[in-house]
């Protein structure tokens, strides 16, 4: 299998303080990861990097086989499939939903002078529906609650066909409904062949995906635990990087915790 993702001693600084690293970690095609850690752990810096969206401080990544910082990140974005809380500020409010994801096919947020032929609206349609919002194709996206704009969103992350996906707490604002439906609609995506390597940033093992193969554990940006995903997500490492004692159980492929 060949690396999508490779970091060698990566590190982020924001002044004298180290948020993340140093980090080695490889994700390989077909695989699922999930990055778990208190608020602060550097999850989402991990997920800038991945993206491209920022540098590391200092060490080397390579995306999809191009090492940032010598690679033209606006090409290389077309690749990804990315999902955000930062992104969302960024969309209009007055966007159509279907042009929110219509417009990943280029990599833009706005609809302005580019075309799009049937097969580009059908697959937005095809995205949208697989997602369960069909319906919501000509609303406005600053008129959709929090949960159907994280619907949005991983549909639009979809849309250009992306060799890589990343996801930043997809279940996060979703009712206990809502999150088990979409937790159900992200193991059916990837279960495909097809489907690219997938990363999902959470704060909850409850909202991790069936399916998902591996996990890394962050605690103020370094490293717990890395690797296949039962053997990541213990009650030892989950009591050292929340700082409780905690009881971890799984059930149909689904981690349950609580505290002891």
């Amino acid at each position: 299998m060949g690396a999508i993702l490779e970091l060698s001693d990566v590190t982020v600084r924001r002044g004298e303080r180290i948020i993340l690293g140093p980090l080695n970690w490889q994700v390989l095609e077909g695989q699922r990861w999930v990055v778990l850690g208190p608020n602060g752990a550097g999850k989402t810096t991990l997920l800038q990097i991945c993206s491209s969206l920022i540098h590391p401080t200092s060490g080397q990544i390579k995306i999809l086989g191009e090492q940032l910082g010598k690679v033209d990140v606006f090409e290389l974005r077309t690749r990804i499939g990315l999902t955000s809380s930062a992104l969302v500020e960024y969309i209009s409010p007055d966007e159509l939903v279907m042009d929110v994801v219509l417009t990943a096919a280029y990599a833009m947020l706005g609809r302005w002078q580019e075309k799009y032929d049937l097969w580009d609206e059908s697959r937005a349609m095809a995205l949208l529906t697989a997602l369960g919002v069909r319906e919501l194709g000509e609303r406005l996206f600053g008129s959709l609650s929090e949960g159907e704009k994280k619907r949005v969103q991983i549909a639009r992350a979809l849309m250009a066909d992306p060799e890589l996906l990343l996801l930043d707490e997809p279940a996060s604002s979703l009712d206990l409904g809502g999150r088990e439906d979409l937790l159900k609609r992200i193991t059916t995506f990837a279960s495909d062949l097809l489907a690219p390597a997938t990363v999902i940033v959470t704060h909850h093992i409850e909202e991790i995906p069936t399916g998902t193969t591996h996990a890394l554990l962050l605690r103020e940006g370094a490293v717990i635990a890395q690797g296949f995903i039962n053997s990541v997500i213990t009650d030892s490492n989950l009591t050292m990087a929340y700082g409780l004692p905690i009881t971890v159980t799984s059930e149909g492929g689904r981690f349950f915790a609580r505290a002891r």
